[in-house]
């Protein structure tokens, strides 16, 4: 379900476009983030700092698309998202006690601490990557096939990702059982 819901304003994206254009998918997902934002922020009295990073980033670069008529805004979104995740990751293993990716997963894994600061570098790496990749996509394929890239490629690429992380981290999830 949570799943769902992060990806909520993606899917209505996806939708509008395929229905009418690109700035029409542009106002529905500016208006799909803020719904999931309220809808959050009125069911659990919190926002996650993921989705007020997007809606904010949705209304900048949605808005400037439309306002200019240009859609290389809301194309670039995707990639100035990803960096600044990316960024956040690596600041986090640069700075502080724990890691960005420990401080969200501690309670779920246990690991030492040159796996979590691996792991975190990974993802850094994954979100500065993903956001180049989409670049390559924008400047290199039409709308369509970058509206696609959008929903499919880069939620394929984010579950392959998870996948190989998981088969990385199994070996340890064993030996903190094994430990106990």
């Amino acid at each position: 379900m949570k799943l769902l819901f992060d990806f909520f304003p993606i899917l209505l994206f996806f939708l509008a476009y395929k229905l009418y254009d690109i700035y029409a998918a542009t106002l529905v997902a500016i208006a799909a983030s803020c719904v999931q934002v309220t809808f959050a922020w009125f069911s659990t009295r919190r926002v996650e700092p993921m989705h007020l990073v997007t809606l904010v980033l949705i209304i900048v670069f949605g808005g400037l698309t439309l306002i200019l008529k240009d859609e290389l805004f809301i194309k670039w979104k995707p990639t100035v998202v990803n960096w600044l995740f990316g960024l956040a990751f690596l600041a986090s293993q640069l700075f502080g006690r724990r890691t960005l990716i420990e401080r969200m997963m501690r309670n779920n894994l246990a690991l030492p601490g040159a796996i979590w600061r691996r792991l975190n570098l990974s993802w850094a790496l994954f979100f500065l990557v993903l956001g180049g990749v989409n670049l390559f996509v924008v400047y290199t394929f039409d709308t369509d096939t970058w509206v696609n890239f959008k929903l499919f490629g880069m939620l394929g690429l984010t579950l392959v990702f998870v996948i190989i992380q998981s088969f990385y981290l199994s070996r340890y999830m064993i030996e903190a059982k094994t430990e106990k």
